[in-house]
């Protein structure tokens, strides 16, 4: 009997859904993929609610179609350049009878980092632990069933717009489906193209979609820096259409097909013929200048990645170098011009893990959210199905946050 989890990835460009199975083997399956255009998202945020609402029911289908499981609840993702971290930190008296950490501790513990002011727009979507320090001892990494007296914590708050939030949940809603997990996007990409040991060592992984880029610093396997950018993909597609003066379907078809990040990168100069708009006579341009549309703009995202990186105090940590992933990955020449700019190890991060199932359907940066939604979803779902106390408090505690965001939730 498998275990079905779907992940729904709610992007600006697109609208992609991944059902997965988990086999008795513990064996992970692609069951079926359905993606859409995406209409009514702008920069990750929803800007109209029937549009988005349409492109999610599409995708949705299509995945059922695929997999022949009917799709009731999804893990959705969460971006936009509305999203915020920042540090913090707790203390508790570890108050049982043989002062030994419990899960209950823990969770007093991460409730007592969440007492930060924030504003009424605002809302906490994750809280990540960094370390625990016991009695004064810091580095510890797992607390539970340590002894001592004092437990302390530092942690990494991830903060988003409660109507950013609402308007995802309700569009999902009205497409017929219930949200069981809301995670944001460069965690959920973190699970499918990152391995611990490239988490341990220190990497970055940037995620060029279509509307935001997202980046996530780790070391030492946590989750050190979180930032969202509001330029991405999308932004190129603009620029070759504002510069050539064609349609935006032009535009896309032309940087997908044709499109290089770096123009050393490209060898043979061709011209490329666009039929003309509006009966005018065909264009012509030569791929060189192509690529000098596109480079400034991918620049630009990479100058902000580095200086995000550089503001995570993790620059000199990063032996891993640079993942990138997301659909802006596909550019041609992509990672040589994030090797020049960032000036570290680049390499281009796809999905991986799989059993069987759909998995070259999936192997494709551009997927890279969606699956990395199932694989929350089911890294949430095996601490809801194994028994045994400390498991059952850490069902608690994980639903605990989305109880939170449904309250949220119920105030429309």
């Amino acid at each position: 009997m498998e275990n079905h989890i779907v992940g729904l990835d709610i992007g600006t460009t697109k609208v992609c859904a991944v059902v997965a199975g988990m086999d008795e083997h513990g064996r992970i399956n692609i069951l079926g993929v359905g993606r859409s255009p995406s209409d009514g998202m702008t920069r990750g945020v929803v800007t109209h609610i029937d549009r988005t609402t349409n492109s999610i029911s599409n995708a949705v289908q299509e995945a059922e179609a695929q997999s022949g499981v009917k799709i009731g609840s999804v893990i959705v993702g969460i971006a936009g350049d509305h999203i915020q971290s920042f540090q913090s930190r707790g203390v508790i008296g570890i108050s049982g009878p043989d002062h030994e950490v419990t899960q209950a501790d823990i969770d007093r513990l991460i409730e007592d980092t969440k007492r930060v002011a924030l504003p009424a727009d605002r809302k906490i979507i994750h809280v990540i632990p960094q370390e625990f320090i016991i009695d004064g001892q810091d580095g510890v990494y797992d607390p539970l069933g340590m002894s001592g007296i004092r437990m302390e914590a530092n942690v990494h708050i991830i903060t988003g717009l409660v109507s950013a939030a609402q308007n995802i949940y309700k569009c999902v809603q009205r497409a017929g489906l219930e949200v069981g997990d809301m995670v944001l996007e460069p965690l959920a990409s973190s699970y499918a193209v990152l391995d611990d040991e490239e988490k341990e060592v220190g990497i970055a992984l940037l995620d060029v979609g279509g509307g935001t880029t997202d980046l996530a610093v780790f070391e030492e396997r946590t989750i050190r820096h979180t930032a969202v950018i509001g330029i991405a993909g999308k932004k190129v597609t603009d620029d070759i259409r504002k510069v050539l003066g064609i349609l935006n379907d032009q535009a896309e078809k032309l940087k997908k097909e044709h499109g290089f990040a770096y123009v050393p990168a490209v060898l043979d100069n061709e011209p490329i013929v666009l039929p003309g708009v509006g009966g005018r006579a065909p264009i012509e341009i030569d791929k060189r200048l192509l690529a000098q549309i596109i480079q400034p703009r991918m620049e630009e995202i990479f100058e902000i990645a580095a200086m995000e990186i550089k503001r995570s105090g993790y620059s000199k940590h990063l032996s891993g170098g640079v993942v990138l992933t997301g659909g802006g990955a596909l550019i041609k020449g992509t990672a040589d011009l994030a090797r020049d700019v960032l000036g570290m190890p680049v390499k281009i991060g796809i999905p991986s893990g799989f059993s069987g199932g759909l998995v070259r359907e999936i192997e494709n940066p551009a997927y890279s959210t969606a699956v990395g939604l199932v694989y929350h979803g089911l890294k949430y779902q095996d601490k809801v199905t194994q028994t045994g106390p400390e498991n059952k408090k850490g069902k608690r505690s994980m639903s605990g946050m989305v109880g939170k965001m449904r309250e949220w939730f119920d105030q429309l």
